[in-house]
């Protein structure tokens, strides 16, 4: 250590007393000097370290530091104490605060500063620095904004989160109700009487609704609220959080249709399983009883009567075993390639093969697709839904009247609905109304019907995630309505 028997050295002593030290560096000799504290607080002996400018540049001074210890001394004016790593003895790198002055002696330019050991509280701040990273970096993947309602004034706040789930460029202040009208116009008069509920009341909310952003994206969001009370329980602020879950949300949605639609589709299965094995055991039994029955009789003429009886319980099995093909058939081609169908090119064919039943009854036929011409459907399906529909229609027309049949399509909602009206002798629901769409399930006594044709329709409705209503009324007629989407 260089430094004179002068009040320098006394104010040397001072500083190295307090866990601090100095330096001076002399531009024009390149003479470097530090007091005892220097190497004390780097956990050095006074005299362990040679005091030069190779070893504090090259050994002590940090690498990636260097540039802003050089850039500091070249500054006329150094504004404000810079931050550089030194290497102690037995703890490797610490940080250091260093302030810089300079003056002119006989020598030339010198430069002095001194040095204290910040390395604790740089740590915490880096800590802290790496937190709020971490911290945000969370609030960012979790698409999570923090949000605040002054109970007085109204004056709402919102993180810079928020504004990106508004898609909002610019964090241009919002009001209370501009907020509010972001929400899609079922839900908003459900957020707001949240929020009027949790400033009035203090009652806390937590909501999933429906939300259009800026750019016009509707998206699933989480609204959540909590009031904030002053000493005598009244709501002074109301701070929340404002997540956008869309992605889960629709995960949510499609698995719980899927549930649902699965279910549906195990109900039908089961019921598919009972028809199929209380119409087949009962065709075998009526069969095995003949057969047994001719089998005994030598009677020629009696065998004959057996044998017609035989034939007919044989063409009837045949036609179950055909109606069951065709509902598991509704099963095999739900895998098929939708398509565009135009309804009115289809519907038109439909009539055309038809042309002689509409003809006998001299029905009138009027439809109406103008609301949504076309739709992404399997063919098969809808030629089929079409036929039987309009063939029923047709079959049970009431005897007193012409019939007079209409079929539309609506959109609603993002929905499409189908639907098919006649004047026909109708159906009496609250008689047959649980019964209406169950296989072989007739509630006439015309000679034609089979009870077929509404049970393959409701499966094929449903089959791909529709659903199908009736109402009637007896001698005024019958109202289909399909949910085709």
């Amino acid at each position: 250590m260089a430094f004179s028997e002068d009040s320098g050295l006394h104010l040397a002593q001072i500083v190295d007393n307090i866990n601090s030290g100095i330096w001076e560096y002399n531009i024009n000799t390149r003479v470097i000097k530090w007091s005892v504290g220097f190497c004390i607080i780097l956990g050095y002996e006074a005299d362990e370290i040679e005091c030069s400018y190779h070893l504090f540049f090259e050994q002590l001074l940090y690498h990636e530091d260097k540039l802003v210890f050089l850039n500091a001394l070249n500054d006329q004016a150094p504004a404000k104490p810079i931050q550089i790593r030194l290497l102690t003895k037995s703890s490797g790198y610490h940080w250091f605060e260093s302030t810089i002055k300079k003056h002119d002696d006989e020598t030339g330019q010198v430069i002095y500063g001194s040095i204290i050991n910040i390395n604790q509280y740089k740590q915490a701040e880096l800590q802290c620095t790496h937190n709020d990273l971490l911290h945000a970096q969370t609030i960012s993947i979790a698409k999570l904004g923090s949000w605040e309602v002054d109970a007085v004034t109204l004056d709402l706040t919102m993180s810079k989160q928020i504004y990106d789930i508004y898609e909002l460029q610019n964090e241009i202040p919002l009001t209370l109700e501009e907020a509010i009208s972001f929400f899609e116009p079922p839900y908003r008069d459900q957020i707001q009487n949240a929020v009027n509920n949790a400033l009035e009341f203090c009652q806390p909310y937590d909501l999933e609704l429906l939300f259009r952003t800026a750019k016009n994206n509707v998206i699933w969001v989480r609204a959540k609220g909590v009031p904030i009370l002053n000493d005598y329980g009244k709501c002074i602020t109301v701070r929340g959080i404002f997540q956008d879950i869309d992605n889960n949300k629709r995960k949510g949605l499609s698995l719980e249709s899927s549930l649902n639609l699965l279910t549906d589709q195990n109900r039908r299965l089961q019921n598919f399983a009972y028809i199929v094995s209380h119409n087949l055991r009962s065709h075998t039994g009526n069969l095995q009883f003949m057969v047994n029955l001719y089998n005994e009789t030598e009677l020629i003429a009696d065998r004959d009567e057996i044998f017609a009886h035989i034939k007919s319980i044989s063409a009837s099995l045949n036609a179950t075993i055909e109606n069951l093909n065709e509902i598991v058939k509704i099963q095999t081609e739900i895998t098929n390639e939708r398509s565009i169908i135009d309804f009115e090119t289809l519907f038109v064919n439909i009539q055309s093969a038809i042309k002689s039943n509409i003809e006998a009854r001299n029905a009138y036929i009027e439809y109406d697709f103008s609301q949504c011409p076309q739709i992404n459907y399997i063919p098969a399906y809808m030629e089929s839904i079409l036929q039987n529909l309009l063939t029923n229609a047709l079959k049970y027309s009431h005897p007193d009247r012409e019939p007079v049949i209409k079929c539309y399509t609506l959109k609603e909602r993002n929905h499409i609905y189908l639907i098919f009206e006649d004047n026909g002798i109708g159906i009496d629901l609250e008689r047959y109304g649980n019964k209406i769409f169950g296989m072989y399930k007739t509630f006439h006594q015309n000679p034609d019907a089979k009870g077929i044709g509404l049970f393959i329709t409701r499966n094929q409705v449903e089959a791909l995630g529709g659903t199908i209503k009736v109402e009637s009324a007896v001698n005024i007629g019958t109202k289909f309505t399909i949910r085709l989407t």
